[in-house]
């Protein structure tokens, strides 16, 4: 990858981490924020503040689920060669969904009822990654084609989401409208502990993504062609899942179910750097995800009347023109 394109990568993340900062219900000039970056006193006190404990958890929290989402994205498509298949492919989303949807709703529907702080949501969102992915662990270890593998991915969301559609429909609407904002997605809830604590976990899942590239370069061909290379395929494919569960798992749980991000950016990437190593392509896709998502962010702020759009809203207005350019771009749907 030449080097300019790697400044390019960095620039463009560098800029709209400092637009991210810039804007917002109150508009700080950029000398200013670029100053306060450096420790440097600004004009109006209260504007460090504002940066320092309000925009940059924001912006760290862009940066770090789309990063996540984008690597764990491009796994899952290499993985499956299906340039259609996105982090939500194994089920994750559904069941943080589904153990969400129970905590919110299930008084309605005759559980007990605990608490829904954004504590118990995060666990409960874990909880649910975490029992979907011991399912597709075992399923993985049994089932050796990637394709029916997608498929029982397909059909675990298709379950979860026809329980949680039962739980909407008794619900109270007071307890729906709770789930339906989680829904939406959430970038600017996050205090510096729980920061710290997703940037642990998903250093953790672009590691094991980092340690599978050569696997994943060699899946471009076909597993049978990874075989021939001496690959563990069976190993190798519980450590691109076990990545990319990590990675989707703790965003889902503490930004809610972002769609589109990890499906779109890496194909918007590969039109920017011509190669399929994935040692050049992950943190391409890290720089491109955090990007996007910083990107989005400050589209949700638009309005500029103390109310943000829904990140979901735009991330798949971003998203579903790539999808339809990739279903016109090849007849195949596959890497």
């Amino acid at each position: 990858m030449a080097a300019s394109r790697w400044i390019l990568l960095l620039l463009l993340l560098i800029l709209l981490l400092i637009a991210s900062l810039s804007l917002g219900s109150v508009d700080i000039p950029t000398t200013d924020v670029i100053a306060i970056l450096f420790g440097k006193q600004s004009n109006e006190p209260a504007w460090q503040a504002i940066i320092w404990d309000f925009r940059m958890t924001k912006a760290f929290t862009c940066i770090l689920a789309g990063g996540g989402l984008s690597l764990a994205g491009l796994q899952m498509q290499t993985l499956f060669r299906n340039a259609l298949a996105g982090p939500d492919v194994l089920g994750l989303s559904s069941g943080a969904s589904l153990a969400v949807a129970a905590l919110l709703l299930g008084q309605s529907a005759g559980l007990p009822l605990l608490t829904t702080n954004s504590t118990s949501i995060a666990v409960a969102s874990s909880i649910g990654c975490f029992g979907v992915f011991i399912i597709m662990l075992a399923i993985a270890q049994r089932v050796q084609d990637n394709a029916a593998l997608l498929l029982v991915g397909l059909m675990i969301g298709a379950a979860t989401s026809s329980i949680v559609s039962i739980l909407q429909y008794i619900t109270q609407a007071e307890d729906l409208q709770l789930y339906i904002i989680w829904t939406f997605g959430s970038l600017g809830s996050l205090s510096w502990q729980e920061i710290n604590l997703l940037g642990i976990v998903t250093v953790i899942g672009t590691v094991l993504a980092i340690a599978s590239a050569k696997p994943l370069n060699a899946w471009l061909l076909g597993e049978n062609y990874a075989q021939s290379l001496g690959i563990n395929t069976r190993r190798a494919r519980l450590q691109i899942i076990l990545s990319a569960s990590i990675l989707t798992g703790v965003v889902t749980a503490f930004c809610g179910p972002i769609a589109f991000v990890g499906l779109a950016v890496p194909h918007l990437v590969k039109l920017v750097i011509k190669t399929s190593n994935h040692l050049i392509l992950i943190p391409a896709v890290l720089l491109g995800g955090a990007s996007l998502v910083l990107f989005c962010d400050i589209v949700t702020q638009l309005p500029r009347q103390n109310q943000l759009l829904p990140i979901n809203a735009i991330t798949a207005l971003v998203g579903a023109p790539v999808v339809i350019w990739v279903i016109m771009r090849s007849r195949k749907i596959s890497v």
